[in-house]
C-alpha cells in the first residue's frame, strides 16, 4: 500500500501514527512538512480529499495562530491558507494519504481506518494507551 504521512517528528501524535504505519508493514513516504513547507494547491488538494476546511485544519495550540489573529471566525479561508503556506506549523498534523483516503489523524488511532490490515498486537501509544490488543483487535 502506498502511504504518505505529512509528519512533525517533534509531535507525539505524529510519531504514534508513523509507528502504527510501520508496525502495519507500511513503508510510508515521510514528509516533514515544517522543513518542506506547503503550497496553496497542495493544501487545497489535501483539505478537499480529507473533507477538511482550512479552519478545521488550523493548529491553534503551540502555534502562532492567535498572535496572527487567525482564530477570529471572520478570517477567510484564503487568509488561513496564505498563513499556512507562510507558517507551516499552522497546519494540524499528521495528515496521512493512502489508497483508502486522506485523513487528519488526530487522535492517532484514526489512521487505522486508512490501513488494509492492522498492526499485530499489542500496540500502545507513547503514553502507554493501548490501541491494538494482544489478539490484534482494535481497542475501543
Amino acid at each position: 500500500m502506498s502511504v504518505v504521512i505529512h509528519h512533525n517528528p517533534a509531535c507525539g501524535t505524529s510519531r504514534n501514527v508513523l509507528a502504527l504505519l510501520q508496525a502495519a508493514g507500511c513503508e510510508p513516504v515521510v514528509i516533514d512538512y515544517q522543513a518542506e513547507g506547503w503550497t496553496r494547491p497542495q493544501l487545497l488538494g489535501l483539505f478537499a480529499a480529507a473533507s477538511l476546511t482550512p479552519r478545521a485544519a488550523l493548529r491553534v495550540a503551540r502555534s502562532p495562530a492567535e498572535e496572527l489573529g487567525l482564530t477570529d471566525p471572520s478570517v477567510s479561508d484564503e487568509k488561513l491558507i496564505a498563513a499556512m503556506v507562510a507558517h507551516p506549523i499552522l497546519v494540524n498534523r499528521p495528515i496521512v494519504c493512502t489508497a483508502r483516503g486522506v485523513r487528519l489523524c488526530r487522535p492517532s488511532e484514526l489512521v487505522l481506518d486508512l490501513l488494509d490490515r492492522l498492526p499485530p498486537g499489542p500496540f500502545a501509544k507513547e503514553d502507554g494507551t493501548l490501541i491494538i490488543d494482544a489478539e490484534g483487535r482494535r481497542v475501543a
